[in-house]
């Protein structure tokens, strides 16, 4: 069955370009973005592993790790990953898993039989220390993700874990958020001394300090 957000993530074991790992392990008490992509050696793909590498210092800063996943062979794995540094510019350093068995994509329900019987879909999964799923998306094989959503996505994820508001849309950091539903009128004051802004009595912002 499909994995829905508060489920918790199913652990595995797998061989991957990093050796054999297990995935609970692998996380320790870090954040985690679990992805696959269809097959090795295609062009979306080595976009789009090439982009995680180059943005794997940003992903490092937020105590987020990534692992891939296809259903390749270990040694193409290893082979791609020579062209990935060659043409993007960054070599791939976290691991990628080669799931020829299947395992881990039925886990994760990675393989859609009517857009393919064989090769996963671009799925993701954002995973929290708790090995909580925080986030899913799932992308046709054709469309290449933007990474540069999955930090801001993060980003959010661990602000409104640490203080009672969520993100309107488009946010960015260091943009204004909105005060949770379940913060009293009573308490702003003392839970947002910077202040707030009140458009409708359910629409509040304020700042947060960075």
């Amino acid at each position: 069955m499909a994995l829905r957000l508060g489920d918790t993530a199913p652990d595995f074991s797998a061989d991957t370009t990093q050796g054999r790992l297990n995935f609970y392990d692998y996380l320790g008490n870090s954040w985690g973005i679990l992805f696959s992509h269809p097959a090795d050696f295609t062009p979306v793909c080595t976009t789009e592993l090439g982009r995680a590498a180059n943005l794997a210092s940003e992903f490092a800063r937020r105590n987020t790790k990534m692992i891939a996943l296809s259903v390749d062979a270990l040694d193409n794995h290893h082979q791609w990953a020579q062209d990935i540094a060659e043409t993007q510019g960054a070599a791939v350093d976290y691991p990628i898993v080669a799931d020829h068995d299947h395992k881990v994509a039925e886990l994760y329900d990675m393989i859609h039989p009517n857009a393919s019987e064989k090769f996963t879909v671009r799925s993701v999964f954002i995973i929290d220390p708790n090995k909580k799923v925080r986030l899913t998306l799932t992308y046709p094989a054709a469309v290449g993700r933007n990474f540069d959503e999955l930090l801001r996505v993060i980003d959010a994820l661990q602000l409104g874990d640490q203080h009672p508001v969520a993100t309107p849309v488009d946010w960015r950091p260091g943009d204004e958020v909105i005060i949770g539903l379940g913060v009293k009128d009573e308490d702003l004051e003392s839970k947002f001394p910077q202040g707030h802004r009140r458009v409708k009595p359910y629409l509040r912002y304020t700042t947060l300090p960075a």
